[in-house]
């Protein structure tokens, strides 16, 4: 921990974390507030600012939260997985479309990575950096295909007869023909 990362959560300041998590995930962005998160716990609004100093740091342990939650998904997907790649791509958009709140506010703005919880968003990305080679700049394209990709499937943006998981395919097809050969045989 540097100097500039933000203090441990306290287990307290982390149950509140998960309470905004399931307001977030029941109610979306909208319904994400102080007012209805200290009503969720049973307390008034002022004592969460005890645990949490204001709305980003609240929002900020969630997004930790969601980067914990999406690298625990894709390892579990990755183990054993033959297609690497693959399966990296199946979790992260079956991770979106069960969580697309969570998603959202994980993606949709400036990321305040002083707030995040320290090393949690590289956890998140490493399978990625590994998936295609370790090369940063082909990650960063990668990722930018699944998230728009993803965004995308959730904003019902696709025309309704589009085969979404073709699409998904000839995408990761065209990051493996760049990808070492070595790095996708696992």
């Amino acid at each position: 921990m540097t100097t500039t990362d933000p203090p441990p959560l306290t287990p307290r300041a982390r149950e509140i974390a998960d309470a905004g998590l399931e307001l977030l995930e029941a109610e979306g962005a909208d319904g994400l507030s102080m007012r209805r998160l200290a009503e969720r716990l049973g307390i008034r609004a002022p004592s969460i600012y005890k645990h949490l100093p204001d709305k980003e740091a609240l929002e900020a342990a969630i997004i930790s939260r969601g980067f914990e939650l999406q690298a625990d998904a894709v390892a579990a997907a990755l183990d054993g997985a033959d297609d690497s790649l693959t399966a990296l791509a199946q979790a992260y958009r079956a991770f979106a479309c069960e969580h697309p709140h969570l998603y959202r506010l994980m993606t949709a703005h400036e990321l305040n990575r002083a707030l995040l919880t320290p090393g949690v968003e590289q956890r998140a990305a490493l399978p990625v950096h590994e998936a295609v080679g370790g090369d940063p700049d082909l990650a960063r394209a990668a990722w930018a295909f699944a998230h728009g990709m993803t965004i995308l499937e959730l904003d019902r943006r696709f025309p309704p007869d589009a085969d979404l998981d073709a699409a998904w395919q000839r995408g990761l097809d065209a990051f493996r023909s760049t990808t070492p050969r070595r790095v996708l045989d696992g």
